[in-house]
């Protein structure tokens, strides 16, 4: 999930980043959502950030954390997580 505020936006730098992964590991397995934090209560807690955030859930808990558009370091989560 790529949490954001409607004044930064999601973080469409890794978008491609997140193509290429889901097309290599198939849809089955990955899915990615965007989140505007101001929108979700749950979320409150990522409110007033600059740098993008991405939650990476498996079986409905929180598993991983990045923070920064770190394509490296997001690929490698993914990919450890999988």
């Amino acid at each position: 999930v790529d949490a954001f505020q409607a004044w930064c936006g999601p973080c469409k730098t890794v978008v491609d980043l997140f193509r290429k992964i889901r097309n290599e590991v198939g849809s089955d397995l990955l899915h990615f959502a965007v989140a505007e934090v101001d929108a979700i209560d749950a979320l409150g807690k990522h409110r007033g950030n600059c740098e993008p955030v991405f939650l990476f859930y498996a079986g409905g808990e929180l598993v991983a954390v990045v923070r920064g558009a770190n394509a490296p370091l997001l690929q490698k989560t993914i990919l450890e997580q999988l």
